[in-house]
């Protein structure tokens, strides 16, 4: 009689088998894998672009982008703490020199004009009575120097008249002595009064300076609260096109906050930027080669920015031809700084491969329709040309198309 087989001993024979068939099965698949990345894939020539290595000149630069803008323009901010009551212009609205744009409420700055005024008029008449004044006093001391000079005169002639008579004996010598000293007397008194008036001069000369100092002061208040007011009606400071206003009727606004802006767009300027890490790169008086659309302009580099932001450098472009008709405020641009000069170099032709200095792997031409991965490194470039540093020499043919989508592959076949 057969013996019946226990059921876990058949599981466990079942699953030796399953996993047996299953190693034999991956080991085939990963046969055949390794097989498809040996022998390569197929890929379409017509999507491959290729670029023979060759020897040549090599302009290195960097690429930036970059803004067009108004090569001039002005701000213009509100002189006080107010809100808008009028609007007259809007964006995009020609305006000429003096055309009221926005009406702000300048009622309580008028108020305030009006008061300093009447304190100017006050101060001017407080000047002029303190000139008056000085002016009567003065006149009252040098009388009384022209009075004492007079005594002065008349106490001398009395001592020569003592002096003769004592000596011809119908004198006394006390006589003498009393009139010598009503003179000596009379002289001090003559010297007190001149240094007097001439101290006065200069205390009252120096008083007047301060007073007049003062009401000068004054009236550059009064003038800049004037100007205040002739800014409150916002004038355009010059011929241009309005590119911004604050347009909302009742709104309030802080003085010195921006509310309008002119520009003139009869010429433009740039304003690039490029990454932190190649800011070394860019100098003021570097050419800069502007592509906007289809137009390539020539520029210089003018103004560089010193600090970073937001791991970009900031830094203005000066174009040869500002007036290009191309030309338009708010246009994107694309910008390629050049910074150096290499003679000879192993060069090939730039492309979306090219993503920095470093290593690649790069399909190269093998033969009439193969192409096989080499790891390449690549150095400096500009828009044209990339640097060769190692892996390829002059002659080979390197596709320069974007084979992200290949990297896997070794070796491609080219349909």
């Amino acid at each position: 009689m057969d013996k019946q087989i226990d059921k876990s001993q058949l599981r466990k024979e079942q699953r030796s088998r399953i996993l047996k068939s299953g190693l034999i099965g991956g080991g085939v698949i990963a046969a055949a894998v390794m097989v498809i990345l040996w022998l390569g894939k197929s890929v379409d020539g017509k999507n491959l672009r290729f670029s023979t290595v060759e020897e040549g000149p090599l302009e290195t630069s960097v690429a930036a982008t970059g803004n067009v803008v108004p090569e001039f323009e002005e701000i213009i901010n509100s002189p006080l703490t107010t809100r808008i009551v009028k609007v007259y212009a809007q964006p995009g609205d020609t305006v000429t020199e003096g055309m009221p744009l926005i009406q702000l409420d300048l009622e309580t700055a008028e108020t305030d004009y009006e008061k300093l005024l009447d304190q100017q008029q006050i101060r001017q008449q407080e000047l002029t009575q303190l000139q008056l004044n000085n002016r009567t006093q003065l006149s009252e001391l040098a009388m009384q120097v022209e009075v004492k000079e007079m005594e002065l005169n008349r106490l001398a002639v009395e001592v020569d008249n003592e002096r003769r008579l004592d000596s011809l004996g119908s004198g006394t010598g006390d006589r003498v002595r009393q009139a010598e000293t009503s003179f000596a007397t009379c002289r001090l008194e003559l010297r007190q009064l001149r240094e007097r008036l001439a101290n006065e001069k200069l205390r009252m000369a120096a008083a007047e300076k301060t007073q007049e100092l003062n009401l000068s002061s004054f009236r550059k208040d009064v003038t800049l609260q004037r100007r205040t007011l002739d800014q409150g009606r916002i004038p355009a400071p010059h011929h241009g096109v309005l590119t911004f206003i604050s347009n909302e009727i009742g709104s309030q606004i802080a003085a010195g906050e921006k509310v309008a802006v002119v520009s003139d767009l009869s010429s433009f300027k740039i304003e690039g930027e490029v990454a932190e890490g190649n800011s070394n790169k860019v100098a003021i008086g570097s050419d800069v080669s502007v592509r906007i659309g289809g137009t390539e302009l020539a520029g210089v580099v003018t103004n560089l920015t010193p600090q970073a932001k937001g791991g970009m450098v900031s830094f203005i472009v000066r174009l040869d031809e500002n007036h290009n008709s191309r030309l338009r405020s708010g246009l994107r641009a694309e910008l390629t700084v050049n910074y150096g000069y290499k003679d000879k170099v192993l060069r090939i032709h730039n492309g979306p491969y090219f993503k920095g200095p470093g290593e690649y792997g790069l399909y190269v031409k093998t033969g009439d329709n193969t192409v096989k991965k080499r790891k390449v490194r690549l150095g400096d470039s500009n828009r044209e040309y990339v640097e060769v540093l190692e892996g390829l020499a002059s002659g080979d043919e390197v596709v320069v198309t974007d084979m992200e989508e290949y990297m896997q592959y070794d070796k491609l076949k080219i349909k």
